[in-house]
């Protein structure tokens, strides 16, 4: 069973040596997407001594306008260096002409929009080479206009794409108190041969709203309700690669490999050998 790490700069020397078996680390590829300089530089340092995956941030594969084609540019040749196990993105957008948010927005799940995705998945893949794991995404308010569902909208992809899937526990979590979402149904109709990767994280009640609103904080360790899905899962499917995130309120290093062996323990008996 291998469960990764999200890496920070400020942990490369000790991430460098860190031993433990089945251990890999995800960056987001937008940080290190630059001519030459440190960034690249201790990638590629760490891709050389451990298994690294890239989780894109920014290819907005839900919004309005086309795709970026300077940054697939830039994701293929990140790609051809690193040469990375995984390459997700999620069901979401942040773009909007030439302007960013710093979120991950969802979209109303429409057959047009899916024909859309579908052609932006192929051409990312055609374009950079490797399959893409599409991560479903937290939800915050009830969207007007959903005429599919979302398992069923994600596994549509699959179908036409070939692509993969990356299922984020903690935002299933999270989306079945903020808008109802039925977690057990949910998982029962995705396509569970596609998932390709799971992703863990800690979440946090908003500060206005308190408890009524949860927010994929990513901030703190994994809620015990979040690992019992997991371990659910698996012993379901079978192992996956698993990571776990921690992006806000970033502890030290030691601190991150005993919330990994924290989250091992809870393996299924059997797991721990597989994936």
């Amino acid at each position: 069973m291998t469960v990764g790490l999200g890496f920070k700069p400020q942990h490369f020397e000790l991430a460098m040596h860190a031993e433990a078996e089945g251990l890999w680390f995800e960056v987001h590829p937008e940080n290190y997407m630059a001519d030459g300089g440190p960034r690249p530089r201790m990638l590629a340092a760490l891709a050389s001594r451990h298994a690294v995956a890239l989780h894109g941030v920014s290819l907005s594969l839900t919004g309005p306008d086309p795709l970026d084609a300077q940054h697939l540019k830039r994701l293929k040749d990140l790609v051809s260096a690193v040469k990375p196990v995984r390459l997700s993105e999620h069901l979401a957008w942040s773009r909007l002409g030439d302007r960013y948010v710093p979120d991950l927005l969802p979209a109303p799940r429409t057959t047009a929009l899916l024909k859309r995705v579908a052609e932006r998945i192929d051409e990312i893949q055609q374009t950079v080479g490797m399959q893409l794991a599409i991560e479903n995404p937290s939800h915050y308010v009830r969207l007007e206009g959903n005429e599919i569902e979302e398992p069923q909208f994600l596994n549509e992809l699959v179908r036409r794409t070939s692509c993969a899937l990356l299922v984020d526990m903690n935002n299933l979590f999270v989306s079945a108190l903020n808008v109802g979402l039925d977690v057990s149904d949910w998982l029962a109709k995705i396509a569970v041969d596609a998932i390709s990767e799971v992703h863990l994280a800690g979440h946090a009640a908003d500060p206005q709203m308190g408890a009524t609103l949860l927010i994929d904080s990513h901030d703190r360790p994994v809620a015990r309700e979040v690992l019992a899905l997991w371990t659910a899962l698996l012993h379901r499917i079978g192992s996956r690669p698993t990571l776990i995130e921690w992006d806000g309120s970033v502890p030290d290093f030691p601190t991150l490999m005993k919330e990994r062996e924290r989250v091992l323990q809870q393996l299924p008996i059997g797991s721990h050998s597989h994936g």
